[in-house]
Parts: C-alpha cells; sequence; structure tokens
C-alpha cells in the first residue's frame, strides 16, 4: 500500500462544496452520515488525490491552505477566469478559494 496524506476540508454544505470541487476536476468517491439530519463527510478524488469535505464542525478550519500540483494549471485558470501566476512559490499557480473559505494554491511545477 502506498503511503498518503488526505487533508480534511471543512464545508459547510458538502454538495456545494463537491459541486466546486468538480469544476477542480475531482469526482465524489463516497460519502457518510451517521444517520438523517446528521452532518456530511464526503471524500473526493482527482487521479491518486484525495480530499475528504467534513460539514462536522470540529473536524477542521475554515481558512485552511492546501497546495494541489496538477499537470495543467492552464485550464484551471481557464475554468475559474483567474490569472496563472508565473512566479508563484508552488511554480505557476492560481490562487482559489473554495466556497467555505478554503484556500488552494493550484499549481504546475516548474521544470
Amino acid at each position: 500500500m502506498d503511503e498518503e496524506v488526505v487533508p480534511v476540508l471543512y464545508a459547510e454544505d458538502a454538495a456545494r462544496a463537491v459541486g466546486w470541487y468538480e469544476r477542480l476536476g475531482f469526482e465524489k468517491e463516497w460519502e457518510h452520515q451517521f444517520e438523517p439530519g446528521f452532518p456530511w463527510f464526503v471524500a473526493v478524488v482527482r487521479g491518486n488525490v484525495h480530499i475528504y469535505l467534513s460539514e462536522h464542525k470540529g473536524d477542521a478550519r475554515p481558512n485552511t491552505l492546501v497546495h494541489l500540483y496538477i499537470q495543467d494549471v492552464d485550464r484551471v485558470s481557464e475554468e475559474f477566469g483567474i490569472p496563472v501566476d508565473e512566479e508563484g512559490l508552488a511554480g505557476r499557480e492560481v490562487h482559489l478559494e473554495d466556497p467555505d473559505g478554503n484556500r488552494l494554491r493550484v499549481a504546475t511545477r516548474r521544470s
């Protein structure tokens, strides 16, 4: 088994958050709710990258920063209408904020 780390990000509305992450090329992998009316815990995946989105108030704080390295940052730039920062710390990057205030630095590494 490969080792990995999976960030947990706060989502006020998990369904809305999943829709936003789909714009980044993620898809919903699974979801869990202890019983009707309880908060949702959802996994999204893009290739080998996993993120958990949790409506549980104690799982994660808003305003978390995650760096996501992808092959083509230009596609994300076009999708969100945000210019690529050619001099970003992580490489060529786009700075995004999801609907719940989580910050993402989506980058293609410099060669």
